[in-house]
């Protein structure tokens, strides 16, 4: 694998004509020879990416280069760029060899040229002898295996795979991620693959570029990805986490789930955290011993491991593990210090600007985001300023500038309450994602006009519901 870079996204945004923004100033550098898999939830952008680089979708804003030179403007058939679709695209009233030639004709390759490589490409796929074959006579895995060879039979320099693997069943898709990474190292060019399967991009890549929302959240190899999470929503959704709020203590000592625990992470004494530890990375042992204790309340055979719950308290953890442990048994759990991830909690949530908009006799109005709420004077910054003659006036009996004063408005996610009711509270939207936290789940609700909120509630909601946001007025924080 090289070490220079064959692609380069330079603050990529992507937007369509209802001004929705799926990409969000993106930036990415691609290794030559590099397996990179962007990996996410359906929605996040993956496919938008991967039709960009392509050339079947332009930036709105941002350059995409190849070798160095801006492709943007360039049409997909002037790029050294073949794709693999996610429904392969091939010709039914075609054979193989027709099929797998059809760009190469399009180019005038000579019949003798054409032959010899249509021959190479087969043998790569492990297709040998199938030219006169018929596509509605292949399988699922052979006709993945066909829709390649016509990509590659054009020397592209970068290869796109858009969920190429999602048709096949279990068994058919575990083969041919091994066939894939070894047709990589074979061919030695650059593959983007495209993935909503975790499993598949940490078996396949060199690098794993995980996303949310039109944004990177996170660019490494699969072990830096699995082992080192940037972000909870890494955490989440690449394998299991128990993930728990916690605080920092002195010397690499962490609270959380009521107990205290060793680290080798080390944040500033009072941080606020959030502690991710894989279930493989817990050890049930006897009661009395261990950080936790508590009692097993699940145990799901997996083949080669037991999925066991165990209830600590108020908290739940998931343990996997080797030995068969019974429901109601009590135990003890151990965590070893290097086993436990630290990721500061992000202190960015739920925080807004804000104007105020009027002021009454004892109260003002307060516009931040999507909301518009009536609050106590005595409430905004802290209760520096008061009412005198209808008029704001700080602590020195000065008048404020209403139309310049800007404020932080906040909110803590454990204070807010979720509705079934779109119309209570403060803001409506639609929840967009949640993870389970130890003892509650963490919310993320867009509103109509794409404003996100987090709330965390300790009941199950779903994607998709439609809920109402409702947080006490004396608990909305305010500052300069």
């Amino acid at each position: 694998m090289a070490d220079t870079n064959i692609i380069e996204l330079v603050n990529v945004s992507k937007s369509y004509d209802n001004n929705t923004e799926v990409i969000k100033d993106i930036n990415l550098q691609i290794k030559e020879g590099e397996f990179v898999t962007l990996l996410g939830p359906s929605g996040c952008g993956k496919t938008t990416i991967l039709r960009m680089i392509g050339g079947f979708d332009s930036p709105t804003t941002g350059k995409i280069l190849l070798d160095g030179k801006d492709i943007s403007p360039l049409t997909p058939d002037k790029r050294p760029v073949n794709t693999v679709f996610q429904k392969y695209a091939l010709f039914p009233h075609l054979n193989v060899y027709d099929n797998i030639a059809f760009g190469l004709n399009l180019k005038g390759v000579s019949k003798a040229e054409c032959d010899e490589k249509v021959k190479n490409v087969l043998d790569i796929v492990d297709l040998e002898g199938f030219e006169e074959r018929q596509i509605n006579t292949l399988s699922g895995g052979q006709q993945q295996r066909i829709a390649i060879a016509r990509a590659i039979v054009n020397e592209p320099k970068v290869l796109l795979l858009d969920e190429p693997l999602s048709a096949l069943d279990y068994k058919m898709r575990k083969e041919m991620q091994l066939e894939l990474k070894s047709m990589h190292k074979l061919l030695g060019i650059t593959f983007i693959f495209v993935t909503h399967d975790q499993e598949e991009a940490l078996t396949m890549s060199d690098k794993v570029v995980v996303l949310a929302d039109g944004m990177i959240q996170q660019v490494g190899t699969p072990e830096d990805i699995y082992n080192e999470p940037a972000n909870v929503f890494v955490a989440d959704f690449i394998g299991e986490s128990n993930i728990f709020n916690g605080t920092m203590l002195e010397d690499k000592k962490a609270s959380f789930a009521e107990a205290v625990f060793q680290t080798v992470d080390d944040y500033p004494r009072g941080t606020k955290i959030d502690a991710v530890i894989r279930p493989e990375d817990v050890d049930i042992v006897k009661p009395g011993e261990g950080q936790l204790q508590g009692v097993v309340t699940s145990v799901d055979f997996k083949g080669t491991f037991y999925v066991t719950f165990v209830q600590c308290g108020q908290y739940e953890m998931e343990v996997h593990c080797f030995e068969l442990h019974h429901e109601n048994e009590e135990v003890g759990l151990k965590i070893d210090p290097d086993m436990i991830h630290i990721i500061k909690y992000d202190m960015t949530l739920n925080h807004y600007e804000g104007r105020i908009v009027n002021v009454l006799e004892k109260t003002v109005e307060l516009k931040f985001a999507d909301a518009l709420v009536e609050m106590p004077v005595t409430a905004i910054c802290d209760g520096k300023f008061t009412i005198s003659n209808g008029e704001l006036m700080d602590s020195g009996k000065n008048a404020v500038d209403l139309n310049e004063l800007i404020l932080d408005v906040s909110f803590d996610p454990a204070k807010a309450q979720l509705s079934d009711n779109a119309k209570d509270g403060m803001v409506s939207g639609e929840i967009v994602s949640f993870y389970y936290i130890g003892d509650h789940y963490s919310y993320t609700v867009r509103s109509k006009n794409d404003i996100d909120y987090v709330v965390d509630d300790e009941y199950l909601w779903n994607q998709g519901d439609k809920v109402g946001i409702i947080v006490p007025r004396n608990l909305i924080r305010t500052a300069l």
